[in-house]
């Protein structure tokens, strides 16, 4: 066994998640990757979004083929040993264990490192190390490369490996790093993994797909499949509706007191789309909000999400009005391509919701990009909220506090003057002549609810669809029922609220979470698009 080499890091990540209590079996991936390897020279680079299982997913490929293993006490009790043959013949023994992997994550040497040097450097180092520790009869040159090494290896010795290489990009988001460095970077592991025969299969994960230089330097030898333009290996990443069944079964027989609704994990971590239509959630929220018997936001907005918000504020090609739309529940025209691991310089509004897409902030289905799920909502709520720099959208959600406040009290005069600003600014976000744009507005005027209620747009209620349903989370706390209408009265507003019974909604939700509510408040607002005057009315249930 060596650092690299046959490292039992991969084991050992991957038997302890195997222990934990939401644990979800994905080793069927390895009937697809099986037939790679026994044909030889193949290459994979599956991209995600963060905390979409992609290190998982590369411990387990390492420790299932690495011969210095004895695997059996963990791959035996799972999906890839239900049975011995699948159709096509293959027995999984025959591969397991079977293979020197040289497995690499590349967060730890990047984080240890102050330069593009001393990163390379210390990879290659302890590589070689392996290597020539590993095979002494080998004939190594004296100062020969890593790849070299390889090629001594297979020449002398028939002996074929299996790459697999974790975060393979993360080294890109360092402010070490400089243009040049990562060209050095894609050219190095060009140069390990392309036109060579000691490769039986190259297995890359990462966030970004791989970048395009120039034909002669680039690593065009890997198939890439990403989420939003690959339907392939779709299913191994995230997690689908009936894997949350499960997982939730699991978790009410584990907690004594659970405190997470099913529905809820929808709404809060749902809502990313497969090239395929396959509809995901966010992996890693799931399992947290069961461990800890709570549901919360666990997505880290840092690194990337700091520098698109740059473009957000810089409002780079009218992106801030999309932004707004989205915050309001909308879906928004995109032409989202793969975005490159060159550079984060973007010109255009589609390429930051590209890299969005890529980074997992925004969702890509049917040509139109939103936001998929309260987790990221919130997220963008907060941006929003906290950047002065956004301006305009800025100061609306700054008078939401207010806003909520003036709803609870029924006090209309505040409400109207809080309208009447966000339309009568110099520079008005929107063109507000619909009631979809009515709704961004509100939205935003909205936010700080957010801290406090589950906001759901446009839900089935009753007869027909409410605009906004303001759910609390605190018991005893009050809801809200808020109608919309565009050249109508906000009285027209609550009559419908009242005759499509739309509180039989509200009621049954809160019933079925047991949560006790103090009044159910009923909000009409009413623009004119004649007059530009909004008129407001609050009254109790």
């Amino acid at each position: 066994m060596g650092y690299y080499l046959n490292s039992p890091s991969a084991f050992s990540i991957y038997e302890s998640e195997m222990k934990k209590p939401y644990f979800v079996d994905k080793t069927d991936i390895l009937r697809e990757l099986i037939p790679l390897v026994e044909a030889g020279n193949n290459h994979v680079c599956i991209t995600r979004p963060r905390r979409f299982g992609k290190s998982i997913m590369a411990a387990m490929v390492a420790s299932f083929f690495s011969r210095d293993m004895d695997s059996r006490c963990i791959f035996d009790s799972l999906n890839i040993a239900k049975r011995d043959l699948d159709n096509s013949g293959m027995d999984y023994r025959k591969y397991m264990n079977q293979y020197d992997v040289i497995y690499i994550n590349f967060i730890e040497p990047a984080n240890d490192a102050h330069s593009y040097e001393d990163f390379i450097s210390s990879v290659r180092e302890i590589l070689q190390e392996d290597l020539r520790e590993a095979f002494t009869d080998v004939r190594f040159r004296k100062n020969g490369t890593v790849t070299q090494d390889l090629r001594m290896i297979f020449s002398q010795t028939g002996m074929k490996f299996i790459l697999v290489f974790d975060e393979w990009d993360c080294i890109f988001h360092k402010d070490y790093i400089t243009d040049d460095d990562r060209k050095s970077f894609i050219n190095w592991l060009a140069a390990l993994t392309k036109d060579t025969g000691y490769v039986a299969l190259s297995y890359m994960t990462g966030i970004l797909p791989i970048a395009k230089y120039s034909s002669g330097s680039t690593i065009n030898n890997f198939l890439e499949y990403t989420m939003a333009a690959q339907p392939k290996f779709s299913e191994y990443f995230g997690f689908s509706d009936a894997e949350v069944d499960m997982l939730y079964s699991r978790y009410l027989k584990n907690e004594k007191t659970p405190m997470v609704a099913r529905d809820d994990l929808r709404f809060w971590y749902d809502g990313y789309c497969t090239a395929g239509g396959t509809k995901l959630y966010n992996p890693r929220s799931v399992v947290l909000a069961l461990m800890n018997n709570c549901l919360a936001s666990y997505w880290t907005s840092t690194g990337p999400y700091a520098e698109l918000s740059r473009y957000i504020s810089n409002d780079v090609d009218g992106v801030r009005r999309d932004v707004a739309l989205m915050v309001a529940g909308e879906s928004v025209k995109a032409d989202v391509e793969e975005f490159a691991a060159t550079s984060m310089e973007m010109g255009t509004k589609d390429e930051v919701f590209s890299a969005m897409v890529v980074y997992g902030f925004l969702n890509y289905e049917g040509g139109k990009v939103h936001i998929p799920n309260k987790e990221l909502m919130d997220e963008f709520a907060k941006t929003i909220r906290n950047k002065k720099s956004l301006g305009y959208i800025n100061m609306l959600a700054a008078a939401s506090d207010r806003m909520l406040q003036a709803t609870l009290k029924g006090d209309t005069k505040t409400m109207e003057e809080i309208l009447q600003f966000a339309h009568d600014t110099e520079t008005p976000l929107l063109d507000y002549n619909n009631e979809t744009e009515l709704t961004a507005i509100v939205t935003l005027v909205y936010l700080a609810a957010r801290d406090t209620y589950y906001v759901e747009r446009e839900e089935k209620a009753g007869r027909g669809y409410v605009d906004f349903i303001f759910y609390p989370e605190n018991p005893g706390d009050d809801g809200i029922i808020l109608e919309l209408k565009v050249d109508d009265t906000p009285e027209a507003a609550i009559r419908q609220i009242r005759d499509r019974k739309y509180v039989l909604k509200f009621q049954g939700k809160m019933a079925e979470k047991k949560r006790h509510v103090g009044r159910i408040l009923l909000a009409g607002i009413g623009y004119g698009k004649k007059d530009k005057i909004h008129r407001c009315l609050v009254e109790i249930a």
